[in-house]
């Protein structure tokens, strides 16, 4: 089944890496349908995309919420159809001292980076199992194999979803359902903007990626490449896979 004119849903999809992949999906003719929290980001990237002729929808969604998962899922299926495609891109980041994270904030972390996915992939199942075809793509972290000082909630949510993409894989695998997991490398995206702005960078962005060997710092696009790869049809027979996306620094 190729992935052109299914219906995709997008989480994180109204900026960053998110963005980059509803715009991939749109251009190949996918039906996107984007889950996010910022409702004038997502306001604003669906006229857009809209203008440009795609079939996109937005809905405002906390993925740590159950229930507006599921309520958005089932207005997904009534405007666009059975969802065949799951990318689970939206997530937040946490810095600061291990001793310092309260249970409220790792709590917090792990409801909308890991937990959030797992509800989401139970959102659209059903409709994955029904067609016997199904493409998960998950978005952790390269801090996940690797682990980050003072990141330790942030980078501790991003391995659980790399095992939790593994288990899934195992599992659906039958159902012709392929699950992925994409750890990105440094990004340019609002989120590392953030960082810089923050001083939380012992060296410039430059300096990274002089040390990185494909000797540039990632953007948004190089992510949504690899996960339209593995949306693909051609691709079935990839699925467990931790996809690095890192410019060399993690082999």
């Amino acid at each position: 089944m190729p992935f052109e004119g299914t219906t995709a849903v997008v989480t994180g999809g109204a900026s960053g890496i998110g963005l980059a992949i509803v715009d991939a999906l749109v251009a190949r003719g996918t039906k996107v349908a984007i889950f996010d929290i910022q409702k004038d980001n997502l306001d604003t990237e669906v006229e857009r995309l809209r203008a440009g002729g795609a079939t996109v929808a937005g809905y405002v969604v906390d993925v740590s919420d159950r229930t507006q998962i599921e309520d958005a899922v089932a207005s997904v299926r009534g405007e666009l159809g059975p969802v065949l495609i799951l990318v689970n891109s939206a997530g937040i980041e946490q810095f600061g001292k291990f001793s310092a994270i309260t249970d409220e904030l790792w709590d917090r972390v792990m409801a909308i980076n890991l937990r959030g996915p797992f509800m989401c992939a139970q959102a659209v199942l059903p409709d994955m199992k029904a067609a016997q075809w199904g493409r998960i793509v998950n978005i952790s972290s390269s801090s996940a194999q690797g682990g980050q000082p003072f990141m330790a909630a942030y980078v501790s949510s991003k391995a659980g979803l790399i095992g939790l993409t593994k288990s899934m894989a195992l599992e659906l695998g039958p159902r012709g359902i392929t699950v992925n997991t994409i750890p990105p490398g440094m990004i340019i995206t609002p989120m590392t903007d953030r960082a810089v702005a923050e001083g939380r960078f012992t060296d410039s962005l430059e300096h990274f990626a002089s040390i990185t060997p494909v000797r540039r710092a990632g953007e948004p696009a190089d992510i949504a490449n690899a996960a339209m790869f593995l949306c693909m049809d051609e691709s079935s027979y990839i699925t467990g896979q931790v996809i690095g996306v890192n410019g060399g620094r993690n082999t």
